[in-house]
Parts: C-alpha cells; sequence; structure tokens
C-alpha cells in the first residue's frame, strides 16, 4: 500500500508528462484494439476469396453437345489439379446476365455468350497450374487449347491477387503504425519515469543512505508506470466500447466482414488490451530504470 500512495503522488506531481504518456498508450490501444479484428477479418475474408477462385473455360459458340461432353471428360480424368467442375450452358448464362441487365441484354436478337465450364482447383494456388494444364504456352508465347471445341481458358487470379494486396497493405500499414506508436508509448512513459526520478532524486539518496534496498527505491516507480498503462489501457477499453455499442453493432447486420465469427471476443480483446497495456508501462519503467536509476 505504500508503494501504490507513492506511486499515485508521483504521478500527481508529474500530472502533465503522466497524462501525455497516458494519452500515447489509449491511442496505441485503441489502434491495437482495432488492428486485431482488422487483421482477423481481413485474413477470413482473404482465405474466402481464395476458396473461391476459378478456372473459366470458354467453348466455342459452335460447339456441338458431343463437343461438351468431350471436354467434360479432358476435365475430369486428363487434365491435373481438378478440384470441381460446373457446366453453365449459355442459355444458363444468358438467363443469369439477362436478369442483372434486362435492358441491355433485351436489345441483343441472339445469345452471345458461350458454354462454359467453371473449374475450381483442388489448391488455390494450383490454379495458374491448372490454367497452364488447359492452355499450354507454344514456343512463341502464345496460349493453345488441349480441346479444339475450347475457345479461352481464363483465371481470376489477378482478381484475387489485388484483393490480397489490398489486405497485405492494410495489415502492413496499421501494424507498422502499431509498433510506432508501441515505441511512441514505451519512450514517454520512460521519460515520465525519468522526470519522476530527476525530481525525487534527493529522496532517493536518504532512502539508499539509511539502508533502502535497490528493489524498495524501485517498486513505486515501477507502479507508477503500471498505473499509467492501467488508465491508459482502461480509457482505450471504455472507447472500444462505446464504438461498438454505437457504431459497430448496427452496422454488423449488413456488412459481413463486420459480423464474422472469425474476429477475436470482445471480451478477450478487452484482456489482451489491459494485458498489453500493462506490459508497454512495464517496459517503458524498466527501460527508464535501467538506464537512470544509479543508486
Amino acid at each position: 500500500m505504500f508503494f501504490v500512495r507513492e506511486a499515485w503522488r508521483s504521478l500527481q506531481r508529474n500530472a502533465v508528462p503522466s497524462f501525455a504518456a497516458m494519452a500515447s498508450v489509449v491511442v496505441t490501444m485503441l489502434v491495437l484494439g482495432v488492428f486485431i479484428p482488422i487483421i482477423q477479418a481481413t485474413t477470413g475474408a482473404a482465405n474466402e476469396v481464395r476458396s473461391k477462385v476459378l478456372v473459366d473455360v470458354y467453348l466455342k459458340t459452335n460447339a456441338k453437345d458431343a463437343d461438351v461432353e468431350r471436354v467434360r471428360q479432358v476435365l475430369a480424368e486428363d487434365t491435373p489439379h481438378v478440384g470441381n467442375v460446373t457446366f453453365v450452358s449459355k442459355a444458363d448464362a444468358y438467363a443469369e446476365e439477362k436478369k442483372r441487365n434486362p435492358e441491355a441484354y433485351e436489345l441483343l436478337g441472339s445469345n452471345p455468350l458461350p458454354d462454359t465450364f467453371r473449374v475450381t482447383p483442388d489448391k488455390p494456388e494450383n490454379v495458374q497450374a491448372l490454367r497452364d494444364a488447359l492452355a499450354p504456352l507454344t514456343a512463341s508465347g502464345a496460349r493453345t487449347t488441349t480441346d479444339p471445341a475450347i475457345e479461352e481458358v481464363r483465371n481470376r487470379r489477378e482478381e484475387t491477387d489485388k484483393i490480397l494486396s489490398a489486405t497485405r497493405v492494410v495489415k502492413l500499414t496499421v501494424g507498422v503504425l502499431a509498433v510506432l506508436l508501441v515505441l511512441a508509448s514505451v519512450l514517454l512513459i520512460a521519460n515520465t519515469i525519468r522526470l519522476s526520478l530527476f525530481a525525487r532524486r534527493r529522496e532517493v539518496e536518504v532512502m539508499k543512505l539509511v539502508g533502502a534496498t535497490d528493489w524498495f527505491i524501485r517498486w513505486p516507480f515501477i507502479i507508477e508506470g503500471i498505473l499509467v498503462g492501467a488508465m491508459g489501457g482502461i480509457m482505450a477499453v471504455l472507447l472500444l466500447g462505446v464504438g461498438k455499442v454505437a457504431l459497430l453493432d448496427p452496422l454488423a447486420a449488413d456488412f459481413a466482414l463486420l459480423s464474422s465469427p472469425e474476429t477475436i471476443n470482445f471480451a478477450l480483446l478487452i484482456a489482451v488490451i489491459l494485458g498489453a497495456s500493462v506490459g508497454v508501462a512495464a517496459l517503458g519503467s524498466g527501460l527508464s530504470l535501467r538506464r537512470f536509476l544509479r543508486v
């Protein structure tokens, strides 16, 4: 209890730097509290996109039923990395597109869409190998097809890579920001403890002269740093709670990404934030004591 009182008295004495350190912890923990669910949600969304990677095998417009069955057999028996095959007839494709854009397709006199096989690879990373198996490169660099009834083979890897690249940029940006804010919090807390040590240097010298141990002297400063971190963590948790109730919960029904079941439970997120805030504060206090406390 003595150590806590001393730590609280020191906080009051150094109110301005203590507030600055606490504010830094608040911002850091807010970023961390937003960063963890974002990483989980974007990772889950990216994995879902990867699981829907397809290779579209377009047949020629004059392909007959026999051609369709032959290509189906080629896909089922002679093509590696094939996971699932879905056939979309030109009539079904026309009906689907007309439903999406009825005005444009009413102007067409005939069906321009080909029969299509939508092929899912056995693994998302094998999408390029699957395309190469169905449309290998020639010596000139052009693509040919393994069956004369196939007009073109396309994959959707480019779109998928764009989405995955965007999620990587989000992760990297927020991650760098979180690291920088953690460093700023550690340095601010270390500076707060340093100012507290400087203000009480005479008192520390007297305590040492009367036989106080090093840890007896250190504990009030350590607790001071932990109090700063704990108060910052609690403030961040309160702000995150308000944001969750006021913003996140009302929007969760309309945005699947926000209601993703893969994101961390809020109670566990609170525990992580409080633990991280105390850990950051303890680290800052430890660095300051190790460098500046010479008794």
